[in-house]
């Protein structure tokens, strides 16, 4: 293929029109067509972003010969069924997070873009972003010296519409799946394998998890310890902490502009970490370098990542009692 990559986005809702904004700071990314359970969806989200293909269907756009890659941007229940169609129609694909209700499905997505060599990557953005990358070189700089833990959290309030998605359990609802992937991915990304989970939540009224608390012990003898809540307006930073300082990711992390370096002997400074775009950006451009490198998986955020990420979140939703109609 030459350098152009030929964007499908597929679902037309906030994170769609999110990501297509930051595509298109992406150099040498063509947002080429967009795929709606309707005709009108289509066309009014293709008019609004200057799109020149609309699709009444995600069938149509996971056939579209115009398109390499598809963003998936639907409901959390839609993500494995809606990748698998896009992989099915031989496109690669950039899936947002969650990447799945749970373990076996993301199993499945994962078996089908490897039988046909086809890219797949979960769209956890802040494993792209600049800031990120910054921090990873401090920690192994020995600046903070020997990193001993993470303490990390997620929170908003969120709506008390019982019947808005974020308070459903038919659709992936809750803290954990909506917030809590991000502190757990970062602590992974940061610490590596996870040996034990532990979790507790706070259980909404409709049945999902309002706040969730977990800490997890990391095959290197650190710690994490996470939290998110749809309930409370937390900080939302995350620390890495070692024995010479600590590192502070400012709110919110997972989209942090800067970063702030304390150590030991009281000194202190702050690194700007501008992001190209709204952030989306980065992701969307590693997509693509890996496309034109033929790649199926980015070293960043691999299959096995989001595998074993997929498992943390089965074994924390089952220590909360939490199950959803996807997990029968």
């Amino acid at each position: 293929m030459d350098d152009t990559v030929r964007w499908g986005i597929l679902g037309t809702g906030g994170i769609a029109r999110a990501f297509a904004l930051g595509l298109k700071h992406a150099p040498g990314a063509v947002l080429a067509a967009v795929g709606s359970r309707t005709l009108e969806s289509a066309q009014t989200f293709a008019r609004e972003l200057g799109i020149e293909q609309a699709y009444g269907s995600y069938e149509a756009l996971a056939r579209a010969d115009e398109v390499d890659i598809i963003y998936i941007g639907t409901p959390h229940p839609m993500h494995a069924p809606n990748s698998l169609l896009a992989l099915g129609g031989g496109k690669a694909v950039l899936c947002e997070k969650p990447f799945a209700i749970n373990r076996r499905e993301a199993g499945e997505v994962v078996a089908l873009a490897r039988a046909k060599n086809l890219f797949l990557m979960e769209a956890m953005w802040t494993r792209f972003l600049p800031a990120l990358a910054e921090v990873k070189r401090i920690m192994a700089s020995g600046e903070i010296g020997t990193v001993t833990q993470v303490h990390a959290d997620f929170g908003f309030s969120a709506t008390l519409d019982p019947e808005h998605r974020v308070n459903k359990r038919e659709l992936g609802g809750g803290a954990l799946l909506d917030l809590g992937i991000y502190p757990l991915s970062i602590a992974c990304a940061l610490l590596g394998k996870v040996e034990n989970v532990q979790a507790q939540a706070i259980m909404s009224e409709t049945g999902v998890d309002a706040t969730t608390a977990f800490t997890m012990k990391h095959q290197g003898g650190t710690l994490s310890v996470c939290s998110c809540s749809i309930r409370a307006r937390s900080a939302s930073e995350l620390i890495v902490s070692g024995t010479k300082g600590s590192i502070r990711m400012h709110r919110m992390f997972h989209l942090a502009e800067r970063i702030t370096v304390d150590l030991q002997d009281g000194s202190s400074r702050t690194i700007p970490t501008p992001y190209l775009g709204n952030g989306y950006t980065h992701e969307a451009i590693e997509a693509g370098r890996c496309l034109r490198e033929g790649l199926i998986e980015h070293p960043l955020m691999t299959h096995e990542d989001t595998l074993s990420n997929m498992a943390l979140l089965d074994r924390i939703r089952g220590q909360i009692g939490l199950r959803y109609p996807a997990d029968a």
